[in-house]
């Protein structure tokens, strides 16, 4: 399919929390006829070398991301990494002890899933993470193949989403960190989906702490939202990105590229990059 001067910043792959390989989202996304497609695993950058070579050979621009977990006066937001250098030491390190703080989290969600007599082996959620980023949603899938829940959402819904009997915090950085990181590889740093929890003083914190741009176009995003995001853009010279936060369908999940933006706003990212 021809490219169609369209870009999905915003995918998930099965190295965080996504159902699909990088081989194949970068398949969808040809289909989809983009342009270009960000990979924006959480805390993850495991699935980038393979993505880039598939992108290659289908003729899709691959933008190096991640995502980021990070806390402000106790809320928690996601910044999002564009075009790092996804093999730079620093981060490399930083990501790796994060999943090492990933898998911790994982033992003691089981550990209060046990008291609560719903048993799960680690292994069986081991296996499900692969060789990607180990996290609730994979504690979820083994739930439903226990057979002590009927969905992965009730799962999340009943026991380990934020609040419930076997919910573990995870461990986050500051906005400030986050944002140092990306910019020491080589990346920019956005604000994500700010419309799913933020309040405008919140996302003014944000932007204070030297984020370069804002995510308008996201799937919980109402059209007010977006209104108001392009405007904190514009007021504040933030890029404007924008994706489908693609997940490879589970429930509710948008369709990759169903989200995008322009490729000329890429290109000002780009040209953003080299001035800084």
């Amino acid at each position: 399919m021809t490219a169609n001067g369209k870009a999905d910043l915003h995918t998930h792959t099965s190295q965080s929390d996504g159902l699909l390989p990088p081989e194949q989202v970068m398949q969808l996304a040809a289909e989809a006829g983009l342009q270009a497609v960000a990979i924006t695993d959480h805390d993850e950058v495991g699935a980038l070398d393979a993505a880039v070579a598939v992108g290659n050979q289908l003729g899709v621009e691959v933008i190096s991301g991640v995502e980021l977990s990070v806390a402000h006066n106790g809320y928690d937001i996601h910044i999002l990494g564009y075009f790092i250098d996804f093999h730079h030491p620093p981060l490399l390190e930083f990501l790796n002890y994060f999943q090492s703080e990933r898998v911790r989290r994982v033992h003691r969600i089981l550990e209060k899933l046990a008291t609560l007599g719903f048993p799960v082996p680690l292994e069986k959620v081991l296996r499900k993470a692969g060789a990607g980023s180990i996290g609730r949603p994979h504690v979820a899938d083994a739930m439903v193949e226990e057979g002590h829940v009927p969905s992965y959402y009730e799962a999340f819904n009943r026991f380990i989403a934020d609040g419930k009997p076997a919910f573990v915090p995870k461990v986050r950085i500051s906005v400030a960190q986050a944002v140092s990181m990306i910019d020491e590889a080589g990346g920019l740093a956005c604000l994500a989906h700010p419309g799913q929890n933020l309040t405008e003083p919140i996302i003014l914190d944000v932007i204070k702490a030297g984020v370069d741009g804002i995510e308008v176009v996201h799937p919980k995003h109402t059209f007010s939202q977006r209104e108001l995001y392009r405007q904190l853009a514009k007021t504040y010279h933030l890029l404007e990105t924008g994706g489908s936060d693609f997940h490879g369908g589970r429930k509710d999940d948008e369709k990759l590229g169903e989200y995008v933006i322009e490729y000329e706003k890429v290109e000002k990212m780009k040209a953003r990059k080299i001035k800084t």
